[in-house]
């Protein structure tokens, strides 16, 4: 099935809000067999509104929308769409009396405006909202079907999840139930290109299922996705494709989904019994914060120390002031002597330490900004890599804390 998505809000057309309702619904509604299939945004404005949704049901003939339910005079979503019906808006009892119970249980006082909310065109299904006080709108006639839901994302996730979805799947008979559903595979150190390369040919080899490639400052995704099979056959066929990426990336595929990678490097630190220190400079902490976001990994991860000042480095990591004078901060050599001086500080199996030119000034032709050196110690051997990441300060510096995650992964016992 085909929908059309029309979300309203003069706040997301000025840009002060950003609209997360749109990838929500989308992922939402694949597993039903739904696909989005065009978004339009319009201002708070019952023209516009009445406009989009109009030309979006001359098309597709199903609508879903979210925003412009609330109290306020703004709110004209549900006016806008009972004139295309020719269903005029009716007092709803029942829904003003859940409101007003819902009030009472909240402790907060009904004000004049909310009376607008139990107000639903005739007609129309009330999607009743547990977790907020617009409730969703479910109105299907002569033209079509338009979904109305508010635009809190919160309360039109759960929505979307519990009313919307499970109707719209109903309407598929059950022989013919297909699905929209995705899988990715996910990688680092190794840019789109590289990796498009390392892939080449795969897209025939496993169609109908499609790929996409998704880069990030952390990584780039592999978006598998199956089109309209039934939800078992999707499951068993994106599995079986999920396996040949992984194959294919090599050392660069570290999971699945929603995977952390910082939160693979603990699991294999963990199974392989070793602890973790980090000396960084350039990603100023980074690395650190990466690990220990994750919860429980204080029996992996010992501690760090932020080297940002040469003094640091010398009087913390015991880096000697000759390979600072000779080398500069940011060198092979520099790398290696932070990376064994965490090692030594913290006594642990394995240290990485990170050093660079985070921008936008202080590069020169032998060290463009962007220049990044790790060093790697572990047991008794110490390895360094130089990296070259593209971009402004932030997005060098997540860069870089990715790229430490990663060559640390890389040498930790599979």
């Amino acid at each position: 099935m085909d929908l059309e998505l029309v979300t309203v809000g003069t706040e997301l057309l000025l840009g002060f809000t950003v609209d997360t309702n749109s990838a929500e619904l989308a992922q939402l509604l694949a597993p039903h067999g739904v696909q989005l299939v065009r978004g339009t945004t319009v201002p708070d404005s019952a023209p516009g509104i009445r406009s989009a949704v109009a030309d979006a049901l001359a098309r597709t003939g199903a609508v879903i929308i979210t925003g412009g339910l609330g109290p306020t005079k703004d709110d004209v979503t549900k006016a806008a769409v009972a004139e295309i019906f020719d269903a005029p808006l009716e007092f709803d009892d029942v829904l003003w009396t859940g409101l007003t119970e819902r009030f009472r249980v909240l402790g907060r006082e009904l004000a004049a405006s909310n009376r607008t909310q139990a107000y639903v065109p005739r007609g129309a299904t009330v999607l009743t909202n547990r977790w907020g006080t617009a409730p969703g709108l479910w109105l299907e006639g002569a033209c079509g079907l338009v979904i109305m839901l508010p635009g809190v994302p919160y309360e039109m996730r759960k929505l979307a999840e519990h009313e919307v979805g499970p109707r719209l799947a109903a309407r598929q008979p059950a022989h013919t139930s297909t699905a929209i559903l995705s899988h990715v595979v996910r990688t680092a150190g190794i840019a789109e290109s590289a990796l498009n390369d390392m892939l080449s040919g795969l897209d025939r080899e496993l169609a109908p299922i499609t790929i996409a490639f998704l880069p990030q400052e952390a990584g780039v995704d592999v978006r598998l996705t199956s089109w309209g099979a039934r939800a078992d056959v999707a499951r068993r066929d994106l599995e079986r494709a999920a396996a040949e990426v992984v194959k294919r990336a090599g050392v660069h595929g570290y999971g699945h989904g929603d995977e952390d990678l910082a939160a693979v490097v603990l699991e294999r630190a963990r199974s392989a019994a070793m602890t973790i220190a980090v000396a960084e400079s350039c990603t100023g902490g980074l690395v650190t914060g990466r690990l220990t976001a994750i919860p429980g990994s204080s029996d992996v991860v010992i501690g760090s120390i932020v080297a940002y000042h040469n003094k640091v480095k010398t009087e913390a990591l015991q880096v000697p002031e000759d390979l600072l004078t000779s080398h500069g901060a940011v060198s092979e050599p520099v790398a290696r002597a932070m990376a064994d001086g965490a090692r030594r500080v913290f006594d642990v199996d394995a240290a990485i330490s990170v050093t660079g030119i985070a921008g936008p000034s202080g590069g020169s032709a032998g060290k463009p900004v962007g220049t990044v050196w790790f060093g790697l110690a572990l047991g008794r051997e110490t390895a360094t890599v130089e990296r070259v990441y593209p971009g402004d300060r932030r997005q060098v510096r997540h860069r870089a804390a990715a790229g430490a995650l990663f060559e640390l992964l890389r040498r930790l016992p599979s």
